[in-house]
């Protein structure tokens, strides 16, 4: 069964410096972008993080300071990437956790918004714990028959991924062959922001950490507004200062 598609799809699979939303940077990007007629076009570019990429980073994906010394900062590709995943749907294997996440954050420290409120995220690894529990090589091996030669290079993982969604949608025919019925399948988060520092309860956006958890965002910046001063300047992902400032801009307007 094949993936019935209504707009382009993209497989993105990122390296980088660490795992750290705020702080870590990309140090390779591969973007496998599927049309509609299921043509196939890759980009994969190194980037120069623009900070010394720790030796536990390199020792997983094999990508050190002398290889990316010469490479383009993200600021430097970012209208080019953004253009490339223009009316893309985006997918990848804990892509919504991870790299999707620190490609917002990425986006944002460019000076471009990169909005994803009307994308479907597809997060393949969701499918593989739900029906197996294994990892990206073994979800290969599993689904596809094959090893994964060049595991961490990013446009390897990112392919890798794309066939095993392909073998999934044959051996799950419950998954549909659309994007919209495997992340009905699947289960579709509600995101406020990718760092997970707010949650929606009952449609409700509340604090998900701290002293404010499980406390609506409205009712602590309405009866503490320095708590969005203080987040403003904290180590907080800057994606999820933009929400804050949405939450918080929604909050003064039902004021006036």
């Amino acid at each position: 069964m094949a993936l019935q598609l209504q707009k382009p799809i993209a497989f993105i699979d990122l390296e980088t410096t660490g795992t750290n939303l705020g702080i870590d940077r990309i140090v390779e990007i591969a973007i496998v972008r599927i049309g509609k007629d299921y043509s196939k076009t890759t980009k994969r570019k190194l980037i120069n993080p623009e900070m010394p990429i720790p030796a536990g980073a390199s020792d997983v994906h094999g990508i050190t300071d002398e290889m990316v010394k010469d490479a383009p900062s993200f600021r430097q590709v970012a209208n080019e990437m953004k253009q490339f995943l223009e009316n893309c749907d985006l997918a990848g294997y804990n892509s919504n956790r991870f790299d999707i996440p620190l490609l917002v954050e990425e986006f944002l420290r460019a000076g471009l918004e990169f909005e994803v409120g009307s994308r479907k995220l597809l997060d393949v690894q969701k499918i593989f714990h739900l029906m197996e529990q294994r990892t990206l090589s073994a979800a290969y091996k599993f689904y596809c028959n094959k090893t994964l030669d060049g595991a961490h290079s990013a446009e390897v993982d990112a392919t890798a991924t794309w066939e095993v969604l392909e073998a999934q949608l044959i051996r799950y025919p419950q998954l549909g062959d659309t994007v919209d019925s495997v992340i009905k399948f699947i289960g579709e988060e509600q995101i406020v922001d990718f760092a997970r520092r707010f949650v929606f309860q009952n449609g409700v956006e509340v604090f998900n950490f701290g002293k404010h958890k499980g406390r609506p965002v409205t009712d602590v910046l309405k009866s503490e507004p320095q708590y969005y001063d203080w987040m403003m300047k904290g180590d907080f992902p800057l994606h999820t200062k933009q929400k804050l400032t949405e939450i918080l801009n929604r909050t003064l307007l039902k004021k006036s």
